[in-house]
């Protein structure tokens, strides 16, 4: 049987803390706490599971103190758990049971990562493979009788297992601020940053965001030779156009998209948005606007949030003709994309 290391970041967690510890009993042979600044019961509630509670000064890094909290396990492997997630009474015992099975030349185990919808801000799929145990100590191997070499790629463990997101707000202003934080000090985000800001803005950010995003974004459309972070900029700012009442912002960006070819589904919505908003619900608007919802949907693909190619323009397509009293079309798209519009419910 392996022995687990549960490590974990948390601030102001007494909401959930508890409920997470408790769905650990049995898998944690030992629980590192790294608190980073709780003002509330938190550290009194990990007391009554654990003495290794530590202090870390909140440094606007989270790998920095996910770092800390490994560098105070002692098992053989280590478990990344985070306070809002639970891991409910069947999945635990698959955990045991691997627990007591796991072959020790396995590095990384992978589980399975449920409910990321629920209180959305960066997911397009609720359930997902993630990374969620690790050896602690990494052996390296030669390998092949001749022309040998160090293995390199670690040893990955696909498993069944699901780990329950439940969380009880939303953070998407609180990582507003951090990927801000980070470029000013900084000057540039990473690939991996850039488009989990992209992402996040499009699914969660409010007008705020956009209007603060834009400078970054314009930089990185100006600039950047990556294509797949041109995509994404251009999205950003089509929609911040849009939230801004900024039509020159919009169709500068707009039309770079479509001259560029293929442009995403982010984009096409965008447009449909605006022919749909103009507050003279005229035919001609209306008529533009499904024309560009339809796009999103059958010729465009989506670049940063799916339901920009599904439930939201498929909404907007049956309003469009409902507005034009096309009855028969509108039943025609409802039940057409009937999956769409009732996942969104």
């Amino acid at each position: 049987m392996i022995s687990i290391s549960v490590c974990m970041i948390v601030k102001d967690e007494e909401e959930v803390l508890a409920r997470c510890l408790n769905s650990l009993a049995g898998i944690a042979d030992e629980i590192i706490i790294v608190d980073t600044g709780s003002g509330d019961a938190t550290k009194q509630i990990a007391a009554a599971y654990t003495e290794r509670i530590y202090d870390f000064a909140w440094v606007d890094d989270f790998s920095a103190a996910r770092n800390y909290s490994f560098s105070k396990a002692t098992m053989e492997y280590i478990y990344v758990a985070d306070a809002d997630e639970v891991i409910e009474e069947g999945e635990r015992q698959k955990f045991l049971k691997l627990k007591r099975e796991l072959d020790r030349r396995v590095e990384i185990v992978q589980m399975l990562y449920t409910n990321q919808l629920s209180c959305n801000t960066t997911y397009n799929f609720d359930e997902e493979l993630r990374p969620k145990l690790y050896r602690r100590l990494r052996n390296f191997f030669w390998e092949e009788p001749l022309h040998e070499a160090v293995r390199l790629a670690p040893v990955i463990l696909d498993t069944d297992i699901r780990i329950r997101h439940m969380p009880t707000s939303v953070h998407a202003g609180r990582d507003f601020a951090a990927f801000e934080r980070v470029y000013k000090r900084e000057g540039a985000l990473s690939v991996r940053l850039s488009e989990m800001y992209a992402r996040e803005l499009m699914i969660a950010g409010d007008k705020a965001a956009f209007l603060r995003a834009v400078p970054f974004f314009e930089a990185q459309c100006e600039g950047t030779v990556n294509e797949g972070l041109l995509r994404q900029a251009l999205c950003v700012l089509v929609r911040a156009g849009r939230l801004l009442g900024d039509m020159d912002l919009l169709f500068k960006y707009a039309l770079k998209a479509l001259a560029a070819g293929n442009a995403p589904s982010e984009v096409c919505f965008e447009i449909g948005e605006y022919y749909f908003n103009r507050g003279n619900f005229q035919k001609k608007d209306i008529y533009e606007a499904a024309l560009w919802y339809y796009n999103a949907i059958y010729e465009a693909q989506p670049e940063l949030n799916i339901r920009m190619a599904g439930s939201l323009p498929a909404g907007r397509l049956v309003e469009c003709y409902e507005s034009l009293g096309e009855m028969e079309a509108a039943a025609q798209y409802r039940a057409v994309h009937a999956d769409f519009l009732g996942a969104a419910k």
